[in-house]
């Protein structure tokens, strides 16, 4: 984690911009631009801003520019009981009630501030976070996005987010419905309940560990050509394993 403050420089046009990581506090807000990576800039109130620094449950962190926010994550780690309806399936029914996940619900960088790794180093922030507070019993980090918010879509996905589910009219903005996405970054063997394919993908990997000497050989054979005739790849010898990612 990152220790109460910390700084970094970074090169723009020719100049030097010191960029400090700190905790945010409560009464700490000071920002001349919205944080938010939507195109529509939703600005939050100052409620807002003090209930995720005051409280316990978000973590949060800023990072500052002669005083100034530029960026800022703000993320919950919650039991899987308390994720969202919509996203219920994000992880499968075979982890305990008390695995967690991580839900981001703000993270962004003033615009002028972008390109320099700032919400890159953001996130990995939340990750150590992660890895110091819930350790392995956290299975998965997730946030929703605008389906036309091409930026942060390419942010998350340049980080192996994964696109999980598409949600029609989730958000209000001005009064004005539009559609998001659920995206999903799988941590310590988290991931979503199985479908018909992974289960046939698995007995064909199965299968394919499986020595001809050991079964039947020609049971072999016919199990190995029905599967074929199912999958969609030529030599199931060559998986080795599942792909827990799902992209809708």
């Amino acid at each position: 984690m990152f220790p109460r403050r910390t700084e970094r420089r970074l090169g723009d046009t020719g100049t030097r911009k010191k960029i400090a990581y700190r905790k945010a506090v409560p009464g700490g807000r000071k920002c001349g631009a919205s944080l938010s990576w939507e195109k529509s800039s939703r600005e939050y109130p100052d409620s807002w801003y003090r209930e995720i620094t005051s409280n316990k449950k978000f973590f949060s962190l800023a990072a500052t520019y002669r005083g100034a926010i530029v960026g800022m994550i703000v993320a919950e780690i919650k039991n899987r009981t308390k994720i969202h309806k919509e996203d219920g399936d994000i992880l499968a029914s075979s982890f305990s009630v008390d695995t967690q996940v991580a839900y981001i619900l703000s993270l962004g960088v003033v615009k002028e501030f972008r390109k320099h790794g700032i919400g890159s180093l953001l996130l990995e922030s939340l990750k150590d976070h992660i890895s110091t507070t819930a350790q392995d019993h956290c299975k998965a980090i997730y946030l929703h996005v605008l389906t036309t918010n091409n930026t942060a879509i390419n942010f998350y996905e340049n980080r192996d987010f994964k696109q999980h589910h598409y949600l029609p009219y989730y958000y209000s903005i001005r009064g004005v419905l539009k559609d998001g996405f659920t995206y999903v970054l799988y941590i310590n063997g988290g991931h979503p309940p199985w479908t018909i394919l992974d289960y046939i993908q698995h007995l064909g990997s199965a299968l394919a560990s499986l020595s001809p000497c050991s079964i039947p050989h020609r049971v072999y054979r016919q199990a190995h050509s029905l599967l074929c005739s199912f999958l969609p790849w030529s030599g199931i010898s060559s998986k080795s394993g599942i792909e827990y990612s799902r992209t809708m």
